[in-house]
């Protein structure tokens, strides 16, 4: 009799090589493995693909989604100018919607029963699998190892491993939790456990440390057509060349660590470290075009939806009716915000210092105090008196009370 067959979202790191074998032995079923290329670091994808097969599974998928991530997730991502608790411009959680997306239309295919992850059952990311893919198809069952098995700590689970022949990458030495994509990597357990540690220089890949990086500022020039990235230095390129690019110079020049407490969505802190140089920024652009291209109170209400909308997406509330109403009103803002920003790098900053546009709101002869105002200054009086005349009319009422204020 043939086995039911469980979809697995693999890595080929420890979590979800233990969860193949783990899935094969207690739970006897067969494997269908999907690894997703979502601009992770590795030697080759081949090479993971290959793995999953040696240990058994039906079939192994190696599944390009980058581009799909750039247009389709990033885009938003970038119109948010989204960054959870205003420090971390997320990384893991805008991936697992497109991932997910692919367990579920794989499990379609190969008439899956299941889909299994390996994500811990204290972390974030077994939510945003989760919650994807109910959304997705709520009929397919999701298995989640890491919740169920009795090893609780790394060391006992590279020891399951080496018992039951499972190959391993990871060492005792060096037992780091790395999650990285396109957008950037975070670095989590080990020393980092401790908040009083001092992250260690060998976590760090993708950005310079300072006493490395080039004595000389390096400007760049980053355009943008309807809020999303198009252009650099005058050469036009995809979104997702950008962001490769945006990555390349910013590391460079040291900038784009974060070191940061965060509060996960099952109640626990956690030391996190990010290396996102890109995105933080082409988030600093944006934001400096939006200050010249949105409308007033456009732009003072928008932090609060960006704020929500990082929150929805760290929570993994993607395909939620709230998450798509906002993206609506992001769309819409993003229409006027055409233009070029000009960023400074040097030693470990990043800082604006130009920005132009067609689309601009801001009007030189109405902002200059020199030659060439266009600014009638004769309407301020009467503007004032109606603005303040609300406080005015409550101020002489508390006056005849005999309340000063």
């Amino acid at each position: 009799m043939a086995r039911e067959i469980v979809v697995l979202a693999y890595s080929g790191g420890l979590d979800t090589s233990v969860c193949l074998r783990w899935l094969q032995d207690e739970m006897d079923l067969d494997i269908v493995a999907v690894v997703g290329e979502v601009g992770q670091e590795h030697d080759d994808l081949e090479i993971t693909r290959q793995k999953a097969l040696d240990m058994g599974c039906l079939e192994c998928r190696v599944i390009d989604m980058r581009q799909e991530l750039a247009d389709n997730y990033l885009t938003w991502a970038m119109a948010a100018n989204a960054k959870y608790e205003k420090k971390y411009p997320l990384l893991s959680a805008l991936t697992r919607p497109v991932i997910s997306k692919y367990l579920v239309d794989v499990a379609h295919e190969v008439g899956a029963k299941y889909i299994a992850h390996g994500c811990t059952g204290k972390g974030n990311d077994q939510v945003r699998f989760e919650t994807a893919i109910h959304t997705l198809d709520p009929s397919l069952g999701i298995i989640a190892p890491t919740r169920e098995w009795d090893l609780l700590t790394r060391e006992q689970e590279m020891a399951w491993a080496e018992e039951h022949g499972v190959p391993i990458g990871q060492s005792k030495a060096k037992p780091y939790s790395i999650d990285d994509n396109l957008w950037g990597r975070a670095i989590e357990c080990g020393v980092l456990e401790n908040p009083w540690n001092e992250p260690p220089d060998d976590i760090w890949t993708i950005t310079a440390d300072i006493d490395d990086t080039p004595n000389t500022p390096e400007e760049v020039e980053v355009e943008f057509e309807k809020g999303i990235p198009c252009g650099i230095n005058g050469q036009k390129m995809s979104y997702l060349d950008c962001i490769y690019k945006m990555n390349e110079i910013a590391g460079k020049h040291g900038y784009g660590r974060i070191d940061m407490i965060e509060n996960r969505l099952v109640g626990v802190k956690s030391r996190e470290c990010y290396e996102l140089p890109g995105p933080l920024a082409l988030i600093l652009a944006h934001e400096a075009l939006e200050d010249m291209c949105l409308e007033l109170e456009v732009l003072h209400f928008k932090p609060t939806i960006e704020h929500q909308w990082a929150t929805l997406v760290y929570n993994g509330q993607w395909f939620s009716p709230l998450k798509n109403a906002l993206d609506a009103f992001m769309n819409y803002t993003q229409q006027s915000v055409n233009g070029t920003v000009r960023l400074k790098f040097y030693k470990g900053n990043c800082t604006v210092v130009g920005r132009k546009s067609d689309w601009s709101l801001y009007d030189e002869g109405l902002a200059t105090y020199g030659e060439g105002d266009t600014f009638d200054r004769t309407a301020a009086k009467g503007f004032i008196d109606l603005y303040s005349l609300p406080v005015t009319t409550w101020a002489k009422n508390q006056r005849s009370h005999g309340i000063e204020q």
